[in-house]
């Protein structure tokens, strides 16, 4: 076989199908759904006092930990601003208030 054809396979082998995929995933995505479920886990964690007065919130860890972008976690990151839940900074970034 040559290489452009093993190239294809190892893509192939790669790929979940779509089948598996709508079954798994019946509707796409909803990325306020998941902007809503950080917000609000985040949310609890700070007033239950996991995340503690002055922490620093790190963007690209936890949009790493919650498996998401930083953009849905930077909306989320904005609403709490609005509720004072936290600072940031410009160049600095966002800490736990």
């Amino acid at each position: 076989m040559e290489k452009n054809g093993w190239r294809e396979i190892l893509r192939m082998k790669d790929r979940i199908p779509d089948k598996v995929l709508k079954e798994i995933f019946p509707k796409r995505f909803n990325r306020s759904l998941a902007t809503k479920q950080i917000y609000t886990r985040l949310r609890q964690m700070i007033l239950s006092g996991k995340l503690k007065k002055g922490q620093k919130l790190l963007q690209e860890k936890i949009a790493q930990d919650f498996r998401v972008s930083r953009v849905t976690v930077g909306i989320a990151f904005s609403q709490m601003k609005k509720e004072g839940l936290i600072i940031s900074r410009r160049g600095r970034g966002s800490y736990v208030v």
